[in-house]
């Protein structure tokens, strides 16, 4: 039989061989394009600061009844990553004034924080261990919590809008460490 002739059945199976072929080669599971697959997380480069925080731009924030501690964030400091990390400095006074400023990332997708570096005798000191810790919801210095919740995360995205994050840390609309009420909506 000559090549140029061949039954109909022998030609539709070519056909369904090269349709069959084209569909995978577009298939984003075998091309590794997949739209919807999990993103592996790859984080930038992290510088800390220059300047310590400035007290013009603190903003106090709550966090517990329990707590014994201050809260304070550098809204000038406050730094929205491309790579889904918000950074800033963080202001912790104890009861006796003693303070502990740290320069810290939040990742909302995963729920997890990260210190950077600490503030000690005027200068920025990088923390070679730092790893990525969950943010802990049910300890009584639950800052990081805070933050998440009332606003450095919009549920488990980063929130882009820095206008949306100050306006979020105002102290009379701030709900991260929402204040216990009684049933007429007292602060108790």
């Amino acid at each position: 039989m000559s090549p140029r002739f061949r039954p109909l059945g022998q030609s539709i199976g070519y056909l369904l061989a090269a349709s069959i072929l084209l569909a995978c080669a577009g298939d984003p599971m075998v091309s590794g394009l997949d739209p919807f697959a999990p993103m592996v997380f790859k984080e930038g480069t992290t510088k800390l600061p220059v300047n310590p925080p400035n007290p013009s731009t603190l903003q106090n924030f709550y966090v517990s009844q329990q707590t014994v501690f201050k809260f304070a964030i550098d809204t000038d400091s406050i730094l929205i990553g491309t790579d889904g990390v918000t950074r800033y400095i963080v202001v912790i006074t104890g009861p006796s004034g003693n303070q502990q400023i740290q320069y810290e990332g939040m990742r909302c997708d995963s729920y997890q924080w990260r210190l950077y570096g600490a503030f000690e005798n005027n200068l920025w000191r990088e923390n070679p261990l730092g790893s990525w810790q969950e943010i802990k919801l049910q300890t009584p210095n639950r800052y990081q919590a805070a933050l998440a919740q009332g606003a450095l995360c919009n549920f488990n995205s980063q929130e882009k809008n820095l206008k949306t994050v100050l306006q979020s840390l105002n102290p009379s609309t701030f709900t991260g460490g929402t204040k216990p009420t009684n049933s007429y909506g007292v602060v108790n």
